[in-house]
């Protein structure tokens, strides 16, 4: 039980409501490590003051940050640990988890500097604790050296405000956090004050125990954990300055709270005058000294297991020698696999499923694709795509309700290995290179964007019934929307209807273009239409779960895509002709239709801009190796300065692409769908721009050969060519970039 204490307080402290707040949100919708919570209870006539019940952890708490008994070797790892855990609650989407009005984020420090001033006025003087004058002085430096990203916002996020390592629990046995506690001082803003509170004890020090990182170690571990760069010296200078003088407040109101004889702590609250004064003296040390931070971080002490920001392709195009996305060890290892695992087992068949795929039989499944699927499961391959906080939600709708621990080991596992989209990024790029291995690994469109609308808007029932089989692939769905009497590109023109009658709705349309209802093993279309034709013009349209055998529902024709009708697979006409739906299907209510659209949208362009790299430096692969093994005119292809210039363009305009989808996915990431929405357009104009001129180059090498089905290259143009068009044309989104610049410009 965590209860505000009794008397009087200052103003704002122990703020049981706030802590509740922010745990049950982090719990419930990221992986950041903390503690489960249960109930708040605000009424003080239960037991005297607000309080509110949470999870007991089983775990190490290590009150000492020099880890006097612990093993040197072990040191290391723990401070590590301590890093990555600070850098996974920086990383928490505010407006995603519905923390957006937790805090202001910006002027933080300068807000800050404030209250922590008038806390320590308060709690000194006549009466009181003792008031230093040095302390006076030090408010006033800081008031004139508060940074400039501060009033930018540019370091703002979540903010813990007491962020020590004697505030997290370490798992029993394994050097990681499973929580992180005591969240009275959280807020949001300038997230440079957390990391610099987490190294306050290495002030003053000369010299830490072995095994213990120094703090330019630590910081640099925490820098690569959550991709930030390295704080300029005069900026250090003020964030340790700062967290030193807000312990200093805090101490001189413990002392106070003493002093009034309402202090819990005993000989420490006693002591914390004293403790304060400590503080404000090592605060002015550390101002005048001429050297608090290295220049630069040091490198050779970030082993690259521990390096975050993930980056660019390897097998031949990973540049080894850094920059700012660099493939964690975790994140190579997977892609190591996957790319071995395409070229022993996928490549080899491609040719036998486009057979199947050109056959009569060419609606049915390939047996060997359903062995390849176990496989993956059994190589850890797979739902790859699965982001950690659509997980995390998942876990706590359906996880949670599982009591046979076997069973929610299994359901973990097909919730992939909970990666960020940035992360997903380089293994999405390598699927991308056969049109055939995303359903392997369960990764094709649109089964990723339909469950993770499940994931994300999808009640537990609706989980249990649709998303857990999509998830073990057992199923599979399609995706309603476009029409083909109206411009569909303009969602809003959409004339399906779906009508409430009772307890069901009427289903009234005719979709076509419905990706995936041609599969066999499709089970359930999520279709979009409109509820009330009346409402506001983005209120009227909504989502609803629709089992395709459903009375009414007709498909009545496979769809080509440039002579390619993407068997076993499809694209599909559908009619839908007073088709009954249970009213439990609509997904998250009427209206919400655009809300979810733009929430499936966003990652699933970015998957489309992943795999389009892939298909890409397939094409280049090709095209190199049909330009060294072929003559022309008296020499090799390769030899000819045409197409070694053309080659050259093509690599060119290839990694910038991929720096652009990168780009937009740590903004994706870090920013939320919105916020990211022009680079999330700019990548999709550009990817399939660069994979048609890639590509059309690898045909152009191949000659006949590459306009024919006997290879893959006409059908990875195909695809690339659609996607100018799918998921909104390359009009819409140019015309998005083109209103942000305009605002942008305008400010």
């Amino acid at each position: 039980m965590r209860k505000k204490p009794p008397g009087k307080l200052l103003e704002s402290a122990h703020a049981v409501e706030r802590e509740f707040q922010v745990l049950h949100a982090l719990g419930t919708h990221t992986l950041v490590p903390v503690p489960t919570v249960f109930c708040l209870c605000t009424d003080s006539s239960v037991i005297g003051t607000p309080f509110y019940i949470m999870e007991y952890l089983e775990g190490r708490i290590f009150l000492d940050p020099l880890l006097p008994n612990v093993e040197p070797t072990q040191r290391r790892a723990i401070y590590r640990a301590t890093a990555k855990a600070l850098a996974s609650l920086h990383f928490a989407d505010m407006e995603a988890i519905g923390l957006r009005t937790y805090g202001k984020p910006n002027d933080y420090c300068k807000r800050q500097v404030e209250r922590w001033a008038r806390q320590y006025l308060l709690s000194t003087g006549e009466g009181k604790s003792n008031r230093n004058p040095r302390m006076l002085e030090l408010i006033e430096w800081l008031r004139q050296n508060i940074p400039l990203e501060d009033s930018s916002g540019a370091a703002a996020g979540l903010v813990h405000g007491d962020f020590r390592i004697d505030n997290l629990v370490f798992h029993p046995n394994e050097d990681r956090v499973i929580g992180i506690i005591d969240w009275e001082l959280s807020t949001l803003g300038n997230q440079m004050c957390d990391v610099a509170h987490s190294c306050s004890h290495y002030i003053g020090l000369n010299g830490v125990p072995e095994g213990v990182p120094s703090l330019a170690e630590y910081l640099a571990d925490y820098c690569a954990a959550a991709g930030k760069p390295w704080p300029a010296a005069s900026q250090w200078k003020f964030y340790v300055a700062f967290s030193l003088f807000r312990v200093a407040s805090i101490y001189a109101g413990v002392h106070c709270r003493w002093i009034l004889g309402n202090a819990s702590g005993g000989e420490r609250a006693r002591s914390a005058g004293e403790k304060a004064d400590f503080s404000i003296e090592i605060a002015w040390q550390f101002i005048e000294s001429e050297s608090v931070l290295p220049s630069h971080p040091p490198q050779e002490s970030i082993p690259r297991e521990h390096v975050q920001q993930v980056g660019k392709e390897s097998g031949g195009t990973l540049h080894s020698s850094g920059g700012r996305f660099v493939p964690s060890q975790k994140i190579q290892d997977l892609r190591d696999r996957l790319i071995k695992f395409i070229e022993n087992c996928i490549y080899p068949m491609e040719n036998e499923f486009a057979k199947l795929a050109q056959s009569s039989m060419r609606w049915t499944i390939h047996p060997e694709e359903e062995k390849l699927k176990e496989l993956a499961k059994k190589e850890g391959l797979w739902n790859l795509f699965i982001p950690f906080d659509s997980a995390a939600r998942v876990k706590q709708v359906i996880s949670g309700e599982k009591s046979d621990g076997h069973a929610n080991k299994a359901f973990d596992e097909l919730l992939g290995p909970g990666l960020s989209n940035l992360e997903y990024g380089y293994l999405c790029e390598i699927l991308g290179r056969s049109v055939w291995a995303p359903q392997v690994f369960n990764c094709g469109a649109p089964d990723t964007g339909n469950m993770e609308v499940l994931m994300r808007y999808g009640n537990a029932e609706q989980m249990r019934q649709w998303l857990v089989p999509l998830l073990e692939g057992s199923i599979r769905s399609g995706f309603a929307m476009t029409e083909p009497q109206v411009a569909s590109s303009d969602a809003t023109n959409i004339e399906c209807s779906i009508v409430r009658d009772g307890d069901s709705y009427i289903i009234n349309g005719r979709k076509w273009w419905t990706s995936g209802a041609m599969d066999p093993r499709c089970k359930v279309l999520i279709v979009m239409g409109k509820t009330d034709f009346t409402a506001p013009k983005h209120k009227q349209q909504s989502m609803i779960l629709v089992d395709i055998n459903s009375p009414g529902l007709n498909i009545k024709r496979p769809l080509s895509v440039f002579g390619f009708d993407d068997a076993p697979h499809g694209h599909a006409e559908i009619t839908f002709e007073n088709v009954r739906v249970p009213a439990k299907n609509i997904l998250l209510g009427e209206g919400r239709g655009f809300e979810i659209a733009q929430g499936r949208l966003g990652p699933g362009r970015l998957h489309h801009c992943m795999r389009l790299i892939g298909a890409a430096e397939r094409g280049m692969q090709m095209m190199i190796q049909r330009a060294i093994s072929r003559r022309a005119f008296d020499k090799m292809i390769a030899e000819h300065g045409s197409f070694l210039s053309e080659l050259a363009k093509c690599r060119i305009e290839l990694e910038r692409t991929r720096l652009l989808v990168l780009e937009a996915a740590d903004q994706l990431d870090r920013l939320g769908n919105r916020k990211a929405r022009g680079t999330i357009a700019m990548a999709k104009v550009a990817a399939p721009n660069m994979a048609l001129k890639v590509l059309d180059m690898a045909i152009q090498v191949h000659g006949a050969a590459g306009v024919s089905n006997d290879i893959v290259l006409a059908h990875l143009w195909a695809t690339a060519r659609t996607l100018r068009i799918a998921d909104g044309p390359d009009e819409v989104h140019l015309g998005t970039i083109a209103l942000l610049e305009l605002r942008r410009a305008k400010l």
